[in-house]
């Protein structure tokens, strides 16, 4: 794709900013998408749009010569635009935990740090494993993970937080549903009536009012920042670690 080492990135995704960073890249970001703020010095990163609109013309005086995209959150056709314009442009889509170390490493070649991402890369793979060896085995334990509260909005088994609630032994009760951030209602919650709620908007307050559900009752509701989840960048292993801590107090009660 490339003949040399890129030497101005944009990246249209916190996530992706996160990436570069982690790769050894950070001092080649030249525009970041909104709310790309980690780490610190990314706040500094001139803004080229959002989630719901690219400023293309903000990029035009940019000139980048690596564009990263990302496949379900930027919008497509000003990706293609962008492509007519003569920039290159790169788009992920990580799905699984491997995919990180696996993107790190590609942003490492990219940019001409290799070692920086390599080092990054296998860091990210020997946490991995060490988690997966730790809760590899563990009772299943049922789970729903609610992004989004009004309307109630969960993940499928396409997305990668449901790879990392497999990894803590987790069973995603949405896993065989549609699309991939799928609407649905607490009917329907209800008849699923998982183990545990996981939530990266709300601490349990809203949803007292559903005792039916056994994990309300039984108060296991458990937060975790969403910036540590639903940024599928290494910090994820920080989601990781904790959603595995809680699942694990669910097993040890009495079922």
């Amino acid at each position: 794709m490339l003949d040399q080492p890129v030497q101005r990135i944009i990246a249209l995704a916190p996530f992706i900013t996160e990436l570069v960073y982690a790769a050894g890249a950070g001092s080649k970001l030249v525009g970041a998408s909104e709310y790309s703020d980690y780490p610190e010095a990314a706040n500094s990163i001139p803004r080229v749009g959002n989630a719901a609109h690219i400023d293309i013309e903000r990029i035009l005086l940019l000139k980048p010569d690596l564009i990263l995209g990302w496949r379900s959150g930027s919008h497509a056709g000003e990706l293609a635009r962008l492509e007519k314009l003569g920039f290159k442009v790169f788009v992920m889509e990580p799905v699984k935990l491997a995919d990180i170390p696996r993107l790190l490493r590609t942003l490492g070649k990219f940019a001409g740090t290799r070692a920086a991402a390599e080092i990054a890369a296998k860091d990210f793979e020997d946490q991995l494993e060490s988690l997966r060896e730790r809760f590899s085995g563990k009772r299943p334990v049922t789970v729903f993970y609610e992004i989004w509260h009004q309307p109630l909005m969960t993940i499928n088994g396409e997305h990668i937080i449901s790879d990392v609630l497999k990894l803590c032994g987790g069973v995603n009760v949405y896993a065989n549903v549609r699309p991939l951030t799928p609407i649905i209602s607490i009917e329907g919650l209800l008849a699923e009536d998982p183990e545990a709620i996981i939530s990266g908007v709300s601490q349990g307050e809203l949803w007292q009012p559903f005792k039916m559900l056994s994990a309300v009752r039984r108060e296991r509701i458990f937060f975790i920042p969403p910036e540590w989840l639903e940024r599928q960048s290494p910090r994820i292993l920080e989601g990781a670690r904790e959603i595995c801590e809680r699942l694990d107090t669910v097993r040890k009660e009495k079922r």
